[in-house]
């Protein structure tokens, strides 16, 4: 059974199966798995990456997914692949003579899931080939609103927006929940996508208010929606939402540029 995702960005591992390179990996980005290892298969000509080409065939080993953003996903694939450059990955032991790429990478990742920014975004760990799946560490487990999946995974564009049969937001400018200052435009607010739920309130006041316990966090796991009552993924409210991230990561500005500098 393959899964469908809307809003697909994913970061995959590959696994050379070539007699002449088996055991190399490759960490990569796509918006398309299935094109996506077809091509890297296909080699140069049919759009793979050169350090991909001409030495499979690969398989697609896992992928993770549920990133906001192209560029959220970006700098994950980056960290992944240089984690001693990352600043976040500081405390990542270096590769050792005995220890394949396959094993170090996994480790890298299951690393990579328990420190900021990573682990308060909504990932999903898949397996997309269970043969390869190797026991998590005890104290590297995901967090528990990251779920351990298993099978394909196939993208598929986004139908329409969740919590869009709510009032709609015209030149009549309505409350928000939270601050209930006007909401001046559709690009600031958010809905819940529960059924019968009203809610619109400001991107800001809404992570503020799921982070009323975490001050020291600047993207939210979950909280409780401030109208229905329902406990929702931060993820789930934004995943919709074309570039409902930009107020925050300007504010984090600081914080997560380094991933792409060290």
């Amino acid at each position: 059974m393959v899964v469908e995702v809307e809003g697909f960005f994913g970061v995959y591992l590959l696994y050379c199966t070539n007699p002449k390179y088996k055991g190399r990996i490759y960490i990569g980005f796509t918006v398309n798995p299935e094109r996506r290892i077809q091509q890297h298969n296909g080699g140069k000509q049919k759009g793979g990456a050169w350090k991909t080409s001409g030495r499979g065939p690969w398989d697609m080993v896992l992928i993770v997914h549920g990133f906001p953003s192209d560029i959220a996903a970006l700098r994950f694939e980056w960290a992944w692949q240089h984690p001693h450059v990352s600043r976040r990955l500081t405390h990542v032991p270096r590769k050792t003579k005995k220890q394949s790429s396959f094993d170090f990478h996994l480790l890298v990742l299951y690393h990579m899931l328990r420190v900021a920014p990573w682990s308060r975004l909504p990932l999903t760990l898949r397996w997309l080939r269970q043969e390869y799946q190797q026991q998590l560490p005890p104290l590297l487990q995901p967090p528990l609103h990251m779920p351990l999946a298993y099978g394909q995974v196939r993208a598929k564009p986004i139908a329409k927006t969740p919590g869009e049969g709510g009032p709609p937001l015209q030149s009549i400018a309505l409350p928000c929940r939270v601050c209930y200052e006007t909401l001046q435009s559709k690009e600031d607010a958010l809905r819940c996508f529960h059924p019968g739920c009203t809610l619109i309130a400001h991107i800001l006041c809404l992570a503020k208010l799921f982070l009323r316990n975490e001050p020291d966090h600047l993207i939210p796991v979950e909280g409780p929606c401030p109208s229905c009552g329902h406990s929702v993924l931060w993820g789930d409210l934004i995943r919709y939402k074309k570039g409902c991230y930009g107020d925050l990561e300007e504010q984090a500005q600081t914080h997560w540029v380094d991933e792409l500098h060290g």
